[in-house]
């Protein structure tokens, strides 16, 4: 090609609104895309910032496989994130969006290198400076990348880059590459934009201003920097109209070498067969909302004029406008009235509910006309009495009067087709008008464009660059468009200019309207993309001239050899298999097995586990008890013979007849609606959702639930390996396997929508969003949803997010919570799950809160106060963690990384947001943690026993100071466990009715001790041949000695006392105390006439190195000679050996540090099958515990250093086996059996078991949490959230007032000169100055705390308040009285706070005040 008209081979397009719809600027770039794309085909690539992060996809993206899709997922060996598509307008151009967010840790190296290269100051930059900066640099990375894989030096690139927001790209490339061709396009400059946002006279005081000082006095220094230093480097500098050439010539020091005025796209305008039906549409919805408001029919030719755009009072002559309307309000001689619409997007509840209601009425009914004074707003604005337009409005006289003759409709919201008044696009709205007026400063000013495109004549100022294309054009205006002349920027003058442009178009004649239309629309035909878009193409050849002369900067790389022999052993594509498929025949008469496996309740039903089992013995145990994926394994012949077995098919009948009955019942009515999120949940050991305790428990929470026939509903994640399987090295070392899940061999199945598609939902990630799949498993009458990211919608790095429970780096685990919190509230509303109250097990779902809190606001269109409250009530928070340091906690880096864009969600601060989860909110130093998130968010929050309670007082106490931990909002609900599924089938035989399933405990006692012995014989038995027959397993074999199994098959005894210990193994378990003297250990183990064997079991996390080394030390102990089949350690311990070990073992034994048991749910499940407890006071025994039943060491330390701590009760812990507990299990009769001990049971098991069921537990949570939230919350919304508005205003007032309250003077008490007695009264009283509160907002308490010594916390004994007793003007006076019940020492103070019946408790509005 000549260089008389050199064209690229390739043409990036960068800008910050490429997909990202904020301003002007989108319309420059989405209109004139299209017919670059024409051009240039698949060689013009568009770039844009990947910030689009609400529920749903970007409308404006459509990312699909392209010519883009290789290159992109080699960018990622680049360091870079980038998503590939087509941008959604017309001829759907390749887009490539960049997450920048990636270079959030990299910000001070990159702003470092551009000030040594280019001098860029960024000293002061925030990160409204920062963020498109990096944006910027990261769209230059991503060239780069492009160019260096897939071009060659031959290649002739050019890069566009729009506004200062992607400088940072440009000043990158001009080093990186430099046989890019770069332009620079302004479309109005960082200081021109600065003055005439705030009135400032920019032409007038153009040349009169310092750049420098100027941008240091608004605080635009380092935009300024980056946009002069773009302007200055690029090989052509562009700008849209010859006004802003005037700016850039001012403030850049450099006029632009090309003016490339904006064009637009016709093809939003319909065609000539449409568009008289769209005008009169138009015209019907502006009369009909402006004579709904106006309480009057309008005739069909009253004069419609409006303005519009953003709500920027001055620089967009809103105030001149209105000025304007007020001047012709003032002429009595016009004949018929005008209406003037106000289009201007500002803050907004939504549309008014009564004017919804008065234009839904049927339009063959009488008009519906409002009543009021408010009929100016079309939509109920935040702040109504301090919006400018509406105060000008006011100042101006113009209020919609009878008497007024000019008629204003603000309509404060964008008009995208859904506005609820409307509910009409913008232009759609604006085809209706007769005139508009855009009367101000604009770079270039599509407004009056679009306008003329609809063939509504228009009022523009030469303060636009469209005004200044237009006045300078060969063409006569006519009536069309008139441009106001504004380089002095007179008001008045303009005003006048404004109202007679309004005159003559209201004067003209139907005639003479219509050719206005018609010119106008021929004026705006001038401006279309086709007619201007050559000056692009100037552009792009003068670009690439510089570059041709700059060769030689780049020369030696265009002569590289590339020669190279070519390997004829080339790389030979690989097979493409196709998968086949072959499922599972059953015959007819046992499809009810299907059923019946494809529900966990047959988990906890004995007779159908017995059902499955007799199938195929040997099947079953090899698959883990799973009949999903017993059914698949077993023979088609095996299957015919059982379908002509009658026995097995009257066993089928009967079990498959009581399911259908459990799961026909109905819900309970008034049970609240509950969504249950936890990180793990522990169902069968088949299905590994879990790792301990914690999934444990939620997997019988949801057993009970079912059972009770609650409106429950489980989240959780699927996990494709789940936790891993153990086992020990012949060294003891543990070896951690992860095993893959099949999940179509486990009872999870898809859940699809009515057309049969597979749910999935999606979270935003940096540079993508990560698709969720939604699978469900039935937990008897409970749905469980599970969410899974691994399927081939994602990248391998987000496919793997739920491989592994608590798997990976500390990253990939926010990642998972991210999933769980937001990606599950987002998979309820997905499959149509209606939930009132959000229960959170643990932390780790405390992203819930961030969600809803956007759905609320966006969705249901509360304000962000009101939001916070809703999500408030209708949040439980359960913690199960004893300490600090064992809840999630975030770098704030990381945060920002996945949530920069989080807190325009809500529309407030980054620092506000990120206090979400903090105790402090400005100690950057402090970690974002989920607990505190969580506890931000809910108005219940619990531990999970009663002792726990009280340790999460004291561990979330600074969360609200002014209270001590003994009074804030965090109660208990003591677990519990499923009996149906922990109890062996013999007590479910003793102690259940055969007909109503309940338990009776009492019956315990009526048996004789002979039957419970013999069941306690039998579940040893069953337990130790299990033991046995494990040892023969070709694992086992494959780690253990050789000598080893017959060792524990000679020496593991049933008649011996066994004792269990079976937990995670981490420090503060202290399974060490029992090896702590192992002469001591020896002499219990070996006692001739009372030995006793210890069975362990548990995990050590992969990454807890000190629990490993436990179980290491204990597995060297358990090869001992002295101890060997005496001392024994079981691997992998999973849900399947606990319930073997729980109901075999003779003691169950516990040791942990206190108070570092937060519940302890093993030990209730042993007691539940007569298993006697041994254990520390620590957790749920602290409760449980009854003299007779069990044996405790003692909760109180004595000693402050924990090793000698451990001595101590290392030896109590011997002393206690030697003394009571083996002694008590070998006291025999003459039967041979231990009647004391089994009195122990049937104490054990009448007088604590029946406390420690989820049944109790459940209850608790309902009458405590549950139905006192929910009845709460529905308080709250109730007639259209009154009371829930009516709070929100005390709290306003109450913030306002605060500071301003004043305590005069406290009197009374006579604690300071006499003697006080007991029995005898006391007066106090309290003055305080309320300001603008009244008495009952104000509460006064005396608070009394006894002296304990030896105790570090405060002890409340009493808290009386005082009563309000009068007031005089803004001072009211409270009084007490007080009478000492009993002697001691006591410390008094006052404490004020805010006080609100329609408060749940004291700590949702901390106003606290001590005097």
């Amino acid at each position: 090609m000549s260089e008389k008209n050199l064209q690229p081979d390739y043409l990036f397009e960068v800008s910050w609104e490429v997909c990202n719809k904020v301003g002007g600027i989108h319309t420059v770039v989405a209109t004139k895309a299209p017919s670059i794309a024409d051009m240039y085909k698949s060689a013009y690539i568009t770039i844009g910032p990947d910030v689009w992060r609400e529920t749903g996809s970007n409308p404006e993206f459509i990312e699909q496989p392209n010519v883009l899709s290789d290159w992109a997922q080699e960018a990622q060996q680049d360091g870079l994130r980038v998503r590939v598509g087509h941008w959604n307008i017309p001829t759907h151009p390749l887009v490539i969006l960049v997450d920048f967010t990636t270079l959030f840790a990299q910000k001070d190296k990159i702003l470092t290198q551009l000030w040594e290269q280019y001098h860029l100051d960024s000293i002061t930059g925030q990160w409204d400076y920062i963020e498109p900066l990096l944006f910027g640099y990261a769209a230059g990375l991503a060239i780069e990348s492009y160019v260096r894989r897939r071009l060659t030096m031959r290649h002739k690139v050019v890069a566009q880059f729009h506004e200062w927001m992607t400088g940072g790209g440009l000043l990158y490339l001009r080093r990186a590459l430099p046989q890019v061709a770069t332009i620079f396009t302004s479309h109005a400059t960082v200081l021109g934009r600065c003055m005439s946002g705030n009135g400032m006279n920019l032409y007038e005081l153009l040349d009169k201003v310092d750049p420098e000082h100027l941008a240091h006095d608004f605080n635009v220094v380092p935009k300024h920097s980056l946009e002069l230093l773009s302007a200055q480097n690029a090989d052509v500098f562009t700008t849209v109209s010859e006004l802003t050439n005037e700016e850039c010539r001012a403030f850049l020091k450099k006029s632009v070498d090309l003016v490339t005025p904006n064009g637009f796209d016709p093809t939003f305008v319909p065609k000539a067969g449409e568009f008289s039906k769209q005008r009169t549409l138009a015209r019907e919805k502006l009369l009909a909302v402006a004579g709904a408001l106006l309480g009057k029919q309008l005739p069909t030719d009253t004069f419609l004029i409006g303005t519009s755009g953003r709500y920027e009072f001055r620089s967009k002559g809103i105030d001149l406008f209105i000025d304007a309307l007020a001047q012709l309000n003032q002429d009595r001689d016009l004949k018929q009235d005008i209406v003037a619409f106000l289009l201007i997007p500002a803050g907004n509840r939504g549309a008014r509910p009564d004017l919804q209601r008065c234009l839904m009425r049927d339009t063959a009914e009488a008009p519906c006309f409002l009543c009021g004074s408010d009929n100016l707003l079309t939509h109920t604005l935040e702040q109504p009495d301090t919006d400018p337009i509406l105060c000008r409005l006011h100042e101006r006289g113009l209020k919609n009067a009878d008497t007024d003759r000019v008629k204003v409709v603000f309509v404060p919201s964008y008009l995208q087709g859904d506005d609820g008044i409307f509910n009409l696009t913008y232009y759609n709205t604006l085809i209706g008008l007769d005139l508009t007026i855009f009367a101000y400063y604009e770079p270039w000013g599509y407004t009056p464009l679009e306008s003329l495109a609809f063939g509504v004549p228009t009022v523009t100022s030469d303060l636009a660059g469209f005004g200044l294309w237009l006045a300078q054009a060969n063409e006569a205006l006519d009536t069309a468009a008139a441009v106001i002349h504004r380089a002095g920027e007179e008001d008045e003058a303009a005003v006048q200019e404004i109202v007679a442009r309004i005159r003559v178009c209201r004067g003209s004649d139907a005639q003479k309207r219509d050719e206005a239309s018609q010119k106008a629309r021929s004026l705006a035909a001038n401006a279309e993309w086709v007619n201007l878009v050559t000056h692009y193409r100037t552009a792009y050849h003068s670009a690439l001239l510089l570059v041709r002369q700059r060769e030689k900067d780049f020369a030696p790389l265009l002569h590289q050899d590339t020669s190279h022999k070519v390997d004829l052993r080339a790389t030979i594509s690989p097979p493409r298999w196709t998968r086949m498929v072959v499922q599972r025949n059953i015959p007819k008469q046992l499809h009810s097995l299907d059923a019946l496996a494809s529900n966990l309740w047959w988990s906890w039903q004995p007779d159908a586990e017995e059902l499955f089992a007799s199938i195929d013995p040997k099947a079953w145990e090899s698959c883990e008890g799973n009949p999903m994926m017993l059914l698949d394994s077993i023979s088609y012949a095996r299957l015919e013979a059982l379908s002509n077995d009658q026995d097995f098919l009257s066993r089928l009948h009967t079990i498959y007849k009581r399911f259908q009955n459990y799961m026909a019942q109905a819900k309970k009515a008034k049970a609240p609606a509950i969504g249950y999120f936890s990180m793990e949940f522990g169902l069968h050991a088949s299905l590994k959702l879990y790792s301990g305790g914690l999934g444990v428990l939620a997997g019988d929470y949801l057993k009970e639930a079912s059972d009770q026939n609650l409106n429950l509903v489980g989240v959780g994640l699927l996990y494709r390996y789940g936790y891993f399987t153990q086992q020990l090295s012949r060294a003891g070392q543990q070896i951690a396997y992860y095993n893959h899940q099949n999940f179509t061999q486990t009872p999870v199945f898809p859940v699809r929508d009515d057309k049969g598609n597979w749910i999935t939902v999606e979270v935003a990630f940096p540079g993508r969003r990560v698709q969720v799949r939604l699978w469900k498993v039935m937990v008897g009458r409970i749905q469980l949803f599970l969410l899974d990211t691994d399927f081939e919608g994602n990248s391998e790095e987000d496919r793997s997010i739920t491989h592994y429970l608590y798997g990976g780096d500390q990253e990939n685990r926010f990642k998972q919570e991210m999933i769980l919190g937001i990606g599950g509230v987002r998979a309820l509303e997905a499959a149509g799950c209606k939930t009132t109250l959000f229960h959170l097990n643990e932390g780790h779902a405390a992203f819930a809160a961030l969600e809803r809190l956007r759905q609320a606001m966006h969705e249901s269109h509360y304000t962000f106060d009101e939001a916070i409250e809703l999500v408030r009530a209708s949040t439980l928070f359960t913690t199960h963690t004893p300490v600090p340091a064992g809840h999630d906690a975030f770098p704030e880096e990381m945060v920002r990384i996945y949530m920069a864009h989080y807190p325009a969600r809500y529309n407030i601060t980054w620092e506000r947001f990120i206090a979400f989860g903090r105790v402090h909110p400005t100690d950057t130093a402090e970690r974002f943690s989920m607990s505190h998130l969580a506890a931000n968010f809910s108005a219940g929050m619990n531990g999970v026993s009663q002792l726990h309670g009280e340790v999460s007082q004291k561990m979330f106490a600074d969360l609200w100071p002014g209270y001590y931990a003994s009074e804030n909002n965090v109660g208990y609900v003591t677990n519990g466990v499923h009996f149906p599924t922990w109890a062996a089938s013999p007590w479910k035989q003793l102690l259940c009715d055969k007909t109503s399933g309940e338990t009776h405990w009492e019956r315990i006692r009526e048996c004789s001790p002979e039957a419970i012995w013999d069941i306690r014989k039998k579940l040893k038995q069953d337990l130790i041949t299990w033991i046995v027959n494990s040892m023969r397993s070709p694992e086992m074999e494959r780690f253990q000695p050789p000598a080893y199994r017959v060792d524990v098959e000679e020496n593991l005894k049933p008649e011996t006392l066994t004792i269990g210990f079976a937990r995670r193994f981490a420090t503060y378990k202290r399974a060490h105390l029992l090896l702590s003297d192992l002469d001591r250990l020896d002499s219990i183990v070996n006692n001739p006439e009372r030995p006793v064997q210890f069975l362990f079991a548990g995990k050590a996390h992969p990454h807890d190195l000190a629990g490993q080394d436990l179980i290491k030390r204990l597995y060297a102990v358990s090869l001992d000679p002295k101890f060997c089949g005496k001392l024994i350690f079981l691997p992998n311990y999973d849900m399947a050996l606990a319930k073997r070990m729980v109901q075999g073992v003779d003691v169950w034994l516990n040791t942990p540090t206190r108070p570092l048991e937060a519940s302890g749910t093993s030990g209730m499940k042993a007691v539940m099958n007569g298993v006697l407890h041994f254990s520390v006071l620590d957790g749920w025994w602290v409760e449980g515990y009854r003299d007779g039943a069990g044996w405790a060491l003692t909760k109180d330390r004595t000693y402050e250093n924990q090793m000698v701590q451990d001595e101590l009760d290392a030896e109590l812990l011997y002393t206690t086996i030697e003394n009571e507990i083996a002694p008590l299990y070998y006291k025999r009769s003459q039967t041979g059996c231990p009647i004391d001990w089994v009195h122990a049971i049937q104490k054990s098991m009448s007088e604590i078991a029946p406390n420690f069921s989820t049944t109790r537990m459940q209850q608790d949570y309902i009458e405590r949490y549950y139905m006192p939230q929910v009845t709460y919350y529905e308080n709250l919304i109730a007639n259209d959230a009154h009371v829930l508005k009516e709070l929100l205003a005390w709290k306003e007032r109450m913030l306002a007032n605060w500071n301003r309250v004043a305590v005069i003077r406290t009197e009374g008490l006579g604690m300071d000169s006499q003697a006080i007695l007991t029995g005898t009264k006391y007066k106090g009283s309290v003055v305080v100055d309320l300001a603008e509160l009244s008495p009952e907002d104000l509460g006064i308490e005396l608070v009394i705390t006894e002296l304990r010594p030896g105790e570090e916390e405060v002890c409340i004994t009493d808290r009386i308040p005082f009563v309000f007793k009068s007031a005089n003007g803004p001072r009211a006076e409270y009084v007490v009285e007080i009478t000492p019940p009993s002697p001691g020492v006591f410390d008094l103070a006052i404490r004020l706070y805010a006080k609100n019946p329609n408060l749940r408790q004291r700590t949702d509005f901390n106003l606290v005040r001590w005097i």
